[in-house]
């Protein structure tokens, strides 16, 4: 019989990333998220819980998550469960962990990492100034090519090819 063995955790970081790198130069970092559930009881009345899960973040992940994210960032981990085994006191301990395989930062610049100023063009040929996160152009470099005011952009010309992105 097959296995399968896959996680998907949308939740917020409990603390600051503290990234190390192991003897053979690979970064790695190991953080906790934070997963919120909310459901009513048999009363009636909403409650809140939280559940923390550790997570193991290696290579490139590890790099960007310590450079962009920071405490209470919201971030999206997929990955798969492993079951560290180890022995303490005479004591059998083990654990579940998250090894995480893609990891997506969620929400605004605002809150994690390092905010920074960029220049963008715009499709009208102008400079504007980009302060932690995308500028929207006018509307009216929209209307020219789609007919309508309120159109939304398309991604071309729109500055979503930035090569400063690092992901």
């Amino acid at each position: 019989m097959a296995s399968y063995n896959r996680v998907i955790l949308v939740g917020n970081l409990t603390r600051d990333i503290e990234l190390r790198y192991i003897p053979s130069g690979q970064a790695v970092s190991d953080v906790t998220v934070a997963v919120n559930d909310r459901r009513k009881t048999a009363s009636g009345e909403w409650v809140d819980e939280a559940t923390f899960v550790d997570v193991t973040l290696w290579g490139r992940n590890a790099e960007v998550a310590s450079e962009y994210l920071s405490k209470g960032s919201p971030v999206l981990i997929e990955g798969r469960l492993k079951l560290d085994r180890w022995e303490t006191d005479g004591q059998k301990r083990s654990k579940l962990r998250v090894i995480c395989e893609k990891m997506q930062m969620l929400g605004g610049r605002s809150g994690g990492g390092s905010e920074h100023h960029s220049s963008q063009r715009t499709s009208s040929g102008q400079t504007a100034e980009n302060q932690g996160g995308y500028n929207a152009q006018n509307a009216d470099d929209y209307s020219a090519d789609s007919g309508a005011r309120d159109a939304q952009p398309t991604g071309k010309g729109t500055g979503y090819d930035d090569p400063d992105i690092p992901f």
